[in-house]
Protein backbone atom coordinates (compact mmCIF):
# COMPACT_ATOMS: atom_id res chain seq x y z
CA UNK A 1 0.00 0.00 0.00
CA UNK A 2 1.34 3.68 -0.68
CA UNK A 3 -0.40 6.57 1.02
CA UNK A 4 -1.12 9.86 0.35
CA UNK A 5 1.51 12.50 1.05
CA UNK A 6 1.32 15.92 1.20
CA UNK A 7 3.88 18.61 2.03
CA UNK A 8 3.15 21.53 4.99
CA UNK A 9 2.28 23.49 1.96
CA UNK A 10 0.05 21.56 1.06
CA UNK A 11 -1.72 20.75 3.98
CA UNK A 12 -2.73 24.38 3.62
CA UNK A 13 -4.20 23.70 -0.14
CA UNK A 14 -6.11 20.29 1.71
CA UNK A 15 -7.97 23.03 4.23
CA UNK A 16 -9.01 25.22 1.10
CA UNK A 17 -9.95 22.87 -1.18
CA UNK A 18 -10.98 19.98 0.87
CA UNK A 19 -8.17 17.27 0.49
CA UNK A 20 -7.13 14.93 3.32
CA UNK A 21 -3.90 16.04 4.92
CA UNK A 22 -2.01 12.53 5.37
CA UNK A 23 1.18 11.47 5.96
CA UNK A 24 3.76 9.06 5.08
CA UNK A 25 7.32 8.12 6.01
CA UNK A 26 8.74 10.27 2.73
CA UNK A 27 7.97 13.19 0.58
CA UNK A 28 7.15 12.55 -2.99
CA UNK A 29 8.70 14.71 -4.99
CA UNK A 30 6.91 17.43 -7.59
CA UNK A 31 5.92 16.55 -10.87
CA UNK A 32 6.77 19.34 -13.55
CA UNK A 33 3.45 21.72 -14.07
CA UNK A 34 1.81 20.25 -16.79
CA UNK A 35 0.41 22.08 -19.73
CA UNK A 36 -2.90 23.40 -19.89
CA UNK A 37 -5.46 21.18 -21.07
CA UNK A 38 -7.84 24.16 -22.23
CA UNK A 39 -6.24 26.64 -22.67
CA UNK A 40 -8.26 27.90 -26.19
CA UNK A 41 -5.91 30.68 -26.63
CA UNK A 42 -3.03 29.79 -26.12
CA UNK A 43 -1.80 32.56 -23.85
CA UNK A 44 -0.18 29.21 -21.08
CA UNK A 45 -3.78 29.82 -18.72
CA UNK A 46 -6.25 27.41 -18.56
CA UNK A 47 -9.74 28.54 -19.83
CA UNK A 48 -13.38 27.49 -18.62
CA UNK A 49 -15.71 26.31 -21.23
CA UNK A 50 -19.43 26.72 -19.68
CA UNK A 51 -22.55 25.43 -21.71
CA UNK A 52 -25.68 26.73 -20.73
CA UNK A 53 -27.78 24.92 -22.78
CA UNK A 54 -30.92 26.18 -21.33
CA UNK A 55 -30.14 30.33 -22.23
CA UNK A 56 -31.97 32.51 -24.28
CA UNK A 57 -30.17 34.07 -27.74
CA UNK A 58 -31.51 36.74 -29.60
CA UNK A 59 -35.13 35.75 -28.01
CA UNK A 60 -35.49 32.13 -28.31
CA UNK A 61 -35.46 30.47 -25.56
CA UNK A 62 -33.78 26.87 -24.38
CA UNK A 63 -31.43 28.20 -27.82
CA UNK A 64 -28.39 27.92 -25.75
CA UNK A 65 -24.60 29.15 -25.86
CA UNK A 66 -21.20 28.41 -24.62
CA UNK A 67 -19.35 30.77 -22.24
CA UNK A 68 -15.50 30.91 -22.21
CA UNK A 69 -13.70 32.04 -19.14
CA UNK A 70 -10.61 33.31 -19.59
CA UNK A 71 -7.72 32.24 -17.27
CA UNK A 72 -5.31 34.53 -16.49
CA UNK A 73 -2.82 35.42 -13.59
CA UNK A 74 -5.56 36.23 -11.19
CA UNK A 75 -7.64 33.24 -11.80
CA UNK A 76 -11.36 32.78 -13.15
CA UNK A 77 -13.60 36.05 -13.44
CA UNK A 78 -11.38 38.61 -13.33
CA UNK A 79 -10.06 38.27 -17.25
CA UNK A 80 -13.57 38.56 -19.41
CA UNK A 81 -15.47 35.89 -20.90
CA UNK A 82 -16.46 35.39 -24.70
CA UNK A 83 -19.77 34.02 -25.43
CA UNK A 84 -20.09 31.76 -28.42
CA UNK A 85 -23.97 30.36 -30.03
CA UNK A 86 -25.36 29.57 -33.65
CA UNK A 87 -26.01 33.20 -33.90
CA UNK A 88 -22.29 33.76 -33.44
CA UNK A 89 -19.96 34.42 -36.54
CA UNK A 90 -18.68 31.66 -38.62
CA UNK A 91 -20.02 29.49 -36.56
CA UNK A 92 -22.63 26.74 -38.54
CA UNK A 93 -26.40 26.49 -37.69
CA UNK A 94 -28.99 28.74 -36.11
CA UNK A 95 -30.00 29.54 -32.36
CA UNK A 96 -33.34 28.16 -32.75
CA UNK A 97 -35.79 27.65 -29.68
CA UNK A 98 -34.88 24.58 -27.85
CA UNK A 99 -31.89 23.43 -29.57
CA UNK A 100 -29.89 23.44 -26.26
CA UNK A 101 -26.48 24.48 -27.70
CA UNK A 102 -24.26 22.96 -25.22
CA UNK A 103 -25.61 20.33 -23.57
CA UNK A 104 -22.02 18.85 -23.50
CA UNK A 105 -19.44 20.17 -24.14
CA UNK A 106 -15.64 18.52 -24.45
CA UNK A 107 -11.88 19.61 -25.14
CA UNK A 108 -8.98 18.86 -26.94
CA UNK A 109 -6.53 20.23 -29.65
CA UNK A 110 -8.00 18.50 -32.74
CA UNK A 111 -6.55 20.74 -35.54
CA UNK A 112 -3.11 20.00 -34.00
CA UNK A 113 -1.98 24.38 -33.81
CA UNK A 114 -1.36 23.81 -29.91
CA UNK A 115 -4.43 25.59 -28.78
CA UNK A 116 -7.46 24.01 -27.59
CA UNK A 117 -10.56 23.55 -29.49
CA UNK A 118 -14.60 22.66 -28.06
CA UNK A 119 -16.42 20.23 -28.75
CA UNK A 120 -20.47 21.04 -28.47
CA UNK A 121 -23.08 18.45 -28.13
CA UNK A 122 -26.53 20.05 -29.82
CA UNK A 123 -29.10 16.55 -29.51
CA UNK A 124 -31.69 18.80 -30.04
CA UNK A 125 -31.07 20.54 -33.11
CA UNK A 126 -33.19 19.98 -36.13
CA UNK A 127 -31.92 19.62 -39.70
CA UNK A 128 -32.43 18.30 -42.78
CA UNK A 129 -32.47 14.51 -41.11
CA UNK A 130 -35.69 15.52 -39.30
CA UNK A 131 -36.62 16.90 -35.49
CA UNK A 132 -33.74 16.40 -32.57
CA UNK A 133 -31.33 14.72 -35.55
CA UNK A 134 -28.61 16.61 -33.36
CA UNK A 135 -25.43 18.03 -34.49
CA UNK A 136 -21.74 18.12 -33.35
CA UNK A 137 -19.61 21.73 -33.73
CA UNK A 138 -16.08 22.24 -33.37
CA UNK A 139 -15.43 25.86 -31.89
CA UNK A 140 -11.77 26.60 -33.17
CA UNK A 141 -9.62 28.41 -30.54
CA UNK A 142 -6.98 30.84 -31.30
CA UNK A 143 -4.51 33.71 -29.99
CA UNK A 144 -8.11 36.00 -30.54
CA UNK A 145 -10.16 33.74 -28.68
CA UNK A 146 -12.41 31.24 -30.39
CA UNK A 147 -12.46 31.37 -34.35
CA UNK A 148 -15.81 30.20 -35.64
CA UNK A 149 -16.66 27.14 -35.83
CA UNK A 150 -17.12 23.46 -38.19
CA UNK A 151 -19.56 20.76 -37.81
CA UNK A 152 -18.29 17.67 -37.16
CA UNK A 153 -21.55 15.12 -37.79
CA UNK A 154 -24.58 15.53 -37.74
CA UNK A 155 -27.71 13.01 -37.07
CA UNK A 156 -29.08 10.98 -39.90
CA UNK A 157 -32.37 10.25 -38.63
CA UNK A 158 -35.08 12.16 -36.56
CA UNK A 159 -34.66 12.05 -33.03
CA UNK A 160 -31.38 10.43 -33.15
CA UNK A 161 -29.76 13.35 -30.65
CA UNK A 162 -27.07 12.89 -31.14
CA UNK A 163 -24.33 14.54 -29.27
CA UNK A 164 -26.00 14.06 -25.45
CA UNK A 165 -22.76 12.70 -24.02
CA UNK A 166 -19.43 14.19 -25.21
CA UNK A 167 -15.79 12.82 -24.31
CA UNK A 168 -12.27 12.87 -26.14
CA UNK A 169 -9.53 10.66 -26.82
CA UNK A 170 -7.20 9.22 -29.21
CA UNK A 171 -8.38 5.42 -29.59
CA UNK A 172 -6.98 4.04 -32.77
CA UNK A 173 -3.79 5.61 -31.67
CA UNK A 174 -2.76 7.18 -34.97
CA UNK A 175 -2.24 11.05 -33.16
CA UNK A 176 -5.32 12.47 -34.32
CA UNK A 177 -8.12 13.21 -31.81
CA UNK A 178 -11.48 11.36 -31.79
CA UNK A 179 -14.69 12.23 -30.13
CA UNK A 180 -16.93 9.72 -28.97
CA UNK A 181 -20.61 10.72 -27.92
CA UNK A 182 -23.93 9.58 -27.60
CA UNK A 183 -27.12 9.06 -29.47
CA UNK A 184 -30.73 8.41 -27.97
CA UNK A 185 -34.25 8.06 -28.91
CA UNK A 186 -37.11 6.86 -27.22
CA UNK A 187 -36.68 2.56 -28.05
CA UNK A 188 -32.71 2.33 -28.85
CA UNK A 189 -29.47 4.27 -27.92
CA UNK A 190 -25.37 3.81 -28.53
CA UNK A 191 -22.17 5.21 -28.51
CA UNK A 192 -20.74 6.33 -31.61
CA UNK A 193 -17.25 7.61 -32.44
CA UNK A 194 -16.24 10.55 -34.61
CA UNK A 195 -12.43 9.45 -35.90
CA UNK A 196 -10.25 12.59 -36.38
CA UNK A 197 -8.72 14.11 -37.76
CA UNK A 198 -10.89 17.04 -38.23
CA UNK A 199 -11.31 19.94 -40.18
CA UNK A 200 -12.22 21.27 -43.96
CA UNK A 201 -12.64 18.13 -46.32
CA UNK A 202 -12.30 15.69 -43.18
CA UNK A 203 -14.71 12.66 -43.59
CA UNK A 204 -17.34 12.94 -40.56
CA UNK A 205 -19.04 9.72 -40.74
CA UNK A 206 -19.30 7.85 -37.18
CA UNK A 207 -18.58 4.51 -36.37
CA UNK A 208 -20.92 2.39 -33.84
CA UNK A 209 -19.17 1.46 -30.33
CA UNK A 210 -22.42 0.07 -28.69
CA UNK A 211 -25.88 0.31 -28.87
CA UNK A 212 -28.68 -0.64 -26.89
CA UNK A 213 -32.62 -0.85 -26.59
CA UNK A 214 -34.60 0.92 -24.08
CA UNK A 215 -31.77 2.19 -22.59
CA UNK A 216 -28.69 3.97 -22.83
CA UNK A 217 -25.33 5.36 -21.87
CA UNK A 218 -25.33 7.77 -18.78
CA UNK A 219 -21.85 8.72 -18.73
CA UNK A 220 -18.70 8.56 -20.55
CA UNK A 221 -14.92 8.88 -19.61
CA UNK A 222 -11.71 8.23 -21.52
CA UNK A 223 -8.28 7.10 -19.91
CA UNK A 224 -5.73 4.51 -20.85
CA UNK A 225 -7.17 1.79 -18.83
CA UNK A 226 -4.80 -0.77 -19.82
CA UNK A 227 -1.73 0.83 -20.34
CA UNK A 228 -0.84 0.31 -24.57
CA UNK A 229 -0.33 4.19 -25.33
CA UNK A 230 -3.96 4.46 -26.62
CA UNK A 231 -7.46 6.11 -24.90
CA UNK A 232 -10.01 3.78 -23.79
CA UNK A 233 -13.13 4.69 -24.03
CA UNK A 234 -15.55 4.01 -20.59
CA UNK A 235 -19.08 3.90 -21.06
CA UNK A 236 -22.14 3.62 -18.13
CA UNK A 237 -25.42 2.18 -19.20
CA UNK A 238 -28.65 1.58 -18.06
CA UNK A 239 -31.91 0.44 -18.91
CA UNK A 240 -35.34 -1.32 -17.83
CA UNK A 241 -33.53 -4.58 -17.41
CA UNK A 242 -29.55 -3.89 -18.05
CA UNK A 243 -26.69 -2.13 -16.62
CA UNK A 244 -23.33 -1.82 -15.98
CA UNK A 245 -20.21 0.37 -16.99
CA UNK A 246 -17.92 -1.03 -19.72
CA UNK A 247 -14.71 -0.01 -20.99
CA UNK A 248 -14.06 -0.15 -25.04
CA UNK A 249 -11.65 -0.17 -27.50
CA UNK A 250 -10.55 -0.67 -31.43
CA UNK A 251 -8.92 -4.29 -32.43
CA UNK A 252 -8.55 -5.00 -35.97
CA UNK A 253 -11.54 -2.48 -37.14
CA UNK A 254 -14.21 -3.35 -34.31
CA UNK A 255 -14.88 -2.12 -30.88
CA UNK A 256 -13.81 -4.62 -28.38
CA UNK A 257 -15.03 -4.92 -24.93
CA UNK A 258 -11.74 -4.60 -22.90
CA UNK A 259 -13.38 -4.65 -19.49
CA UNK A 260 -16.46 -4.84 -17.97
CA UNK A 261 -19.05 -4.90 -14.13
CA UNK A 262 -22.72 -5.02 -14.09
CA UNK A 263 -22.71 -2.07 -11.70
CA UNK A 264 -23.75 1.36 -13.71
CA UNK A 265 -22.75 5.03 -12.45
CA UNK A 266 -24.32 8.11 -12.94
CA UNK A 267 -20.90 9.76 -13.63
CA UNK A 268 -17.22 8.73 -14.11
CA UNK A 269 -13.50 9.76 -14.18
CA UNK A 270 -10.41 8.58 -14.88
CA UNK A 271 -7.05 9.41 -12.99
CA UNK A 272 -3.91 7.55 -11.23
CA UNK A 273 -5.41 7.84 -7.81
CA UNK A 274 -2.76 5.87 -6.12
CA UNK A 275 0.12 7.03 -7.97
CA UNK A 276 1.13 3.77 -9.31
CA UNK A 277 1.49 4.97 -12.90
CA UNK A 278 -1.82 3.18 -13.92
CA UNK A 279 -5.10 4.70 -14.92
CA UNK A 280 -8.07 3.95 -12.36
CA UNK A 281 -11.76 4.71 -13.26
CA UNK A 282 -14.34 6.22 -10.51
CA UNK A 283 -17.64 5.81 -10.29
CA UNK A 284 -19.93 8.06 -9.08
CA UNK A 285 -23.57 7.69 -7.76
CA UNK A 286 -23.19 3.74 -8.29
CA UNK A 287 -25.38 1.13 -8.44
CA UNK A 288 -26.34 -2.50 -9.06
CA UNK A 289 -27.78 -3.64 -12.28
CA UNK A 290 -31.54 -4.31 -11.67
CA UNK A 291 -31.54 -7.89 -12.16
CA UNK A 292 -28.51 -8.42 -9.76
CA UNK A 293 -28.43 -10.76 -7.51
CA UNK A 294 -28.31 -9.16 -3.89
CA UNK A 295 -25.09 -8.48 -2.53
CA UNK A 296 -23.46 -8.23 -5.74
CA UNK A 297 -22.44 -4.94 -6.33
CA UNK A 298 -19.05 -2.82 -5.70
CA UNK A 299 -21.12 -0.77 -2.65
CA UNK A 300 -23.01 -2.59 0.05
CA UNK A 301 -24.00 0.72 1.53
CA UNK A 302 -24.95 3.49 -0.69
CA UNK A 303 -27.21 5.85 1.13
CA UNK A 304 -27.06 9.23 0.04
CA UNK A 305 -24.94 8.25 -3.32
CA UNK A 306 -21.17 6.04 -3.14
CA UNK A 307 -18.16 6.15 -5.22
CA UNK A 308 -16.17 3.15 -6.41
CA UNK A 309 -12.56 3.37 -7.44
CA UNK A 310 -11.73 0.58 -9.29
CA UNK A 311 -7.88 0.55 -9.08
CA UNK A 312 -5.53 -0.32 -11.99
CA UNK A 313 -3.05 -2.68 -12.37
CA UNK A 314 0.15 -3.39 -14.62
CA UNK A 315 -0.61 -5.49 -17.60
CA UNK A 316 -4.26 -5.73 -17.34
CA UNK A 317 -7.25 -3.31 -18.11
CA UNK A 318 -8.40 -1.86 -14.36
CA UNK A 319 -7.62 -5.26 -13.04
CA UNK A 320 -7.00 -4.28 -9.29
CA UNK A 321 -8.97 -3.89 -6.01
CA UNK A 322 -12.16 -2.10 -5.49
CA UNK A 323 -12.84 0.39 -3.32
CA UNK A 324 -16.21 2.33 -1.96
CA UNK A 325 -16.20 6.04 -0.47
CA UNK A 326 -19.28 7.37 1.39
CA UNK A 327 -19.87 10.17 3.29
CA UNK A 328 -20.54 7.53 6.09
CA UNK A 329 -16.59 6.54 5.20
CA UNK A 330 -14.12 7.40 8.17
CA UNK A 331 -12.14 10.83 7.51
CA UNK A 332 -15.25 11.80 4.39
CA UNK A 333 -16.54 14.72 5.59
CA UNK A 334 -20.94 14.76 5.95
CA UNK A 335 -23.02 12.43 6.82
CA UNK A 336 -24.91 10.30 4.45
CA UNK A 337 -28.73 11.07 3.95
CA UNK A 338 -31.17 9.98 1.07
CA UNK A 339 -31.11 11.74 -2.15
CA UNK A 340 -28.14 13.38 -1.22
CA UNK A 341 -26.44 12.32 -5.01
CA UNK A 342 -22.63 12.14 -3.38
CA UNK A 343 -20.97 11.06 -6.87
CA UNK A 344 -23.01 13.09 -9.43
CA UNK A 345 -20.24 14.75 -10.54
CA UNK A 346 -16.70 13.89 -10.89
CA UNK A 347 -13.32 15.71 -11.97
CA UNK A 348 -9.91 14.20 -11.68
CA UNK A 349 -6.71 16.10 -11.41
CA UNK A 350 -3.32 16.29 -9.24
CA UNK A 351 -3.81 19.42 -7.64
CA UNK A 352 -0.33 19.00 -5.26
CA UNK A 353 1.62 17.77 -8.07
CA UNK A 354 2.80 15.33 -6.05
CA UNK A 355 1.87 12.37 -8.49
CA UNK A 356 -1.25 11.31 -7.41
CA UNK A 357 -4.74 12.20 -8.45
CA UNK A 358 -7.35 13.82 -6.11
CA UNK A 359 -10.65 13.39 -6.90
CA UNK A 360 -13.55 16.16 -7.02
CA UNK A 361 -16.76 15.02 -6.09
CA UNK A 362 -19.99 17.09 -5.85
CA UNK A 363 -23.30 16.16 -4.41
CA UNK A 364 -25.56 18.69 -5.85
CA UNK A 365 -28.51 17.79 -3.37
CA UNK A 366 -26.45 17.36 -0.42
CA UNK A 367 -28.69 19.37 2.25
CA UNK A 368 -27.38 22.57 4.15
CA UNK A 369 -28.95 22.50 7.56
CA UNK A 370 -32.56 23.32 6.33
CA UNK A 371 -31.62 23.96 3.21
CA UNK A 372 -32.44 21.29 0.99
CA UNK A 373 -30.50 20.42 -2.37
CA UNK A 374 -28.20 23.21 -1.51
CA UNK A 375 -24.79 20.89 -2.48
CA UNK A 376 -21.59 20.59 -1.21
CA UNK A 377 -18.44 19.33 -2.72
CA UNK A 378 -15.18 16.92 -1.33
CA UNK A 379 -11.40 17.25 -2.49
CA UNK A 380 -10.51 13.43 -1.61
CA UNK A 381 -7.41 11.53 -1.94
CA UNK A 382 -6.59 7.91 -1.83
CA UNK A 383 -5.13 6.34 1.16
CA UNK A 384 -3.19 3.89 -1.22
CA UNK A 385 -4.44 0.99 -3.45
CA UNK A 386 -7.91 -0.48 -2.39
CA UNK A 387 -8.73 1.57 0.16
CA UNK A 388 -11.63 4.05 0.07
CA UNK A 389 -10.49 7.89 -0.27
CA UNK A 390 -10.88 10.61 2.20
CA UNK A 391 -11.53 14.08 2.42
CA UNK A 392 -13.77 16.73 4.05
CA UNK A 393 -16.52 18.94 2.97
CA UNK A 394 -16.99 22.13 1.51
CA UNK A 395 -20.08 24.28 1.04
CA UNK A 396 -21.00 27.81 0.63
CA UNK A 397 -21.43 28.06 4.40
CA UNK A 398 -17.60 26.95 4.93
CA UNK A 399 -14.87 29.58 5.16
CA UNK A 400 -13.76 31.09 2.61
CA UNK A 401 -16.80 30.54 -0.12
CA UNK A 402 -18.38 33.27 -1.45
CA UNK A 403 -22.44 33.32 -0.73
CA UNK A 404 -24.69 31.79 1.49
CA UNK A 405 -26.20 27.84 1.51
CA UNK A 406 -29.76 28.26 0.09
CA UNK A 407 -32.19 25.53 -0.84
CA UNK A 408 -31.94 24.86 -4.59
CA UNK A 409 -28.76 26.48 -5.17
CA UNK A 410 -27.01 22.90 -6.41
CA UNK A 411 -23.53 23.74 -5.64
CA UNK A 412 -21.44 20.82 -6.99
CA UNK A 413 -24.15 19.83 -10.31
CA UNK A 414 -20.75 20.18 -11.91
CA UNK A 415 -17.01 20.21 -11.63
CA UNK A 416 -13.85 20.91 -13.28
CA UNK A 417 -9.85 21.21 -12.64
CA UNK A 418 -7.50 23.73 -14.15
CA UNK A 419 -4.69 25.54 -13.64
CA UNK A 420 -6.77 28.86 -14.45
CA UNK A 421 -4.02 31.00 -12.73
CA UNK A 422 -0.51 29.87 -14.10
CA UNK A 423 1.07 28.99 -10.73
CA UNK A 424 1.13 25.05 -12.29
CA UNK A 425 -0.77 23.78 -9.70
CA UNK A 426 -4.68 22.83 -11.29
CA UNK A 427 -7.41 24.60 -9.45
CA UNK A 428 -11.33 24.00 -8.97
CA UNK A 429 -14.03 25.02 -10.86
CA UNK A 430 -17.32 24.24 -8.95
CA UNK A 431 -21.36 24.80 -10.84
CA UNK A 432 -24.11 26.07 -8.83
CA UNK A 433 -26.81 26.34 -11.68
CA UNK A 434 -30.00 27.03 -8.90
CA UNK A 435 -28.03 30.19 -7.68
CA UNK A 436 -29.78 33.49 -7.79
CA UNK A 437 -33.15 31.78 -9.01
CA UNK A 438 -31.50 29.24 -11.42
CA UNK A 439 -29.75 32.25 -13.09
CA UNK A 440 -26.77 30.10 -12.10
CA UNK A 441 -22.51 30.50 -11.02
CA UNK A 442 -19.70 29.17 -10.77
CA UNK A 443 -17.30 28.98 -7.94
CA UNK A 444 -13.92 29.00 -8.58
CA UNK A 445 -10.66 28.31 -6.17
CA UNK A 446 -7.12 28.47 -6.70
CA UNK A 447 -5.28 25.92 -5.09
CA UNK A 448 -2.98 27.48 -2.35
CA UNK A 449 0.70 26.61 -1.98
CA UNK A 450 1.21 28.32 1.33
CA UNK A 451 -0.44 30.46 3.78
CA UNK A 452 -4.08 30.57 5.51
CA UNK A 453 -7.09 29.34 2.92
CA UNK A 454 -7.45 31.82 0.23
CA UNK A 455 -10.99 33.01 -0.56
CA UNK A 456 -12.97 31.72 -3.57
CA UNK A 457 -14.64 33.84 -6.31
CA UNK A 458 -17.77 33.44 -7.71
CA UNK A 459 -18.68 34.08 -11.08
CA UNK A 460 -21.99 34.81 -12.18
CA UNK A 461 -23.43 35.83 -15.15
CA UNK A 462 -24.09 39.20 -13.34
CA UNK A 463 -21.10 39.59 -13.35
CA UNK A 464 -19.80 38.65 -16.27
CA UNK A 465 -21.97 40.71 -18.08
CA UNK A 466 -24.47 38.24 -19.70
CA UNK A 467 -27.74 38.12 -20.50
CA UNK A 468 -30.27 35.55 -21.16
CA UNK A 469 -28.54 32.34 -18.62
CA UNK A 470 -30.09 30.17 -17.27
CA UNK A 471 -28.82 27.32 -15.26
CA UNK A 472 -25.20 28.15 -15.89
CA UNK A 473 -22.52 26.28 -14.33
CA UNK A 474 -24.74 22.97 -15.13
CA UNK A 475 -22.12 21.50 -17.78
CA UNK A 476 -18.52 22.44 -17.29
CA UNK A 477 -15.99 21.46 -20.21
CA UNK A 478 -13.15 19.36 -19.61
Amino acid sequence: MRDKTLSAAVLCAAAALGAAALTAPTALAAEPAPKPRTDFNGDGYADLAVGVPGATVGGKAGAGYVNVVWGGANGLGKHGSTTVSQASAHVPGTAEKGDGFGQAVATADLNGDGRTDIVVGTPHEDGDAGADAGTLTVLWGAASGIKGGSTAANGTYAYQRVGGLLTVGDYDGDGDQDVALSTANDESAAVMVRPGPFGPGAPSGLTRVASWHFGGPRALTSGDFDGDGRADLAVSFKGTEIAGVSVFGPDGGEWKKKWGTSDWAGALAAGDFDGDGTQDLALGQVQPNPEAEPGDTYCQERLGGAVATVFGRPGTTLGGPVSCTTQDSPRVGGTAEAADDFGAALAAGNLDRDGIDELVVGAPSEAVGTARDAGSYWVLAATGTGGHLVGPARGQNSAGVPGTAEAGDRFGAAVAVGDHNGDGYPDTAVGAPGEDASKGGVWYGATPKEGPNPPQVSVTPGRLGLSGARQYGLVLGH
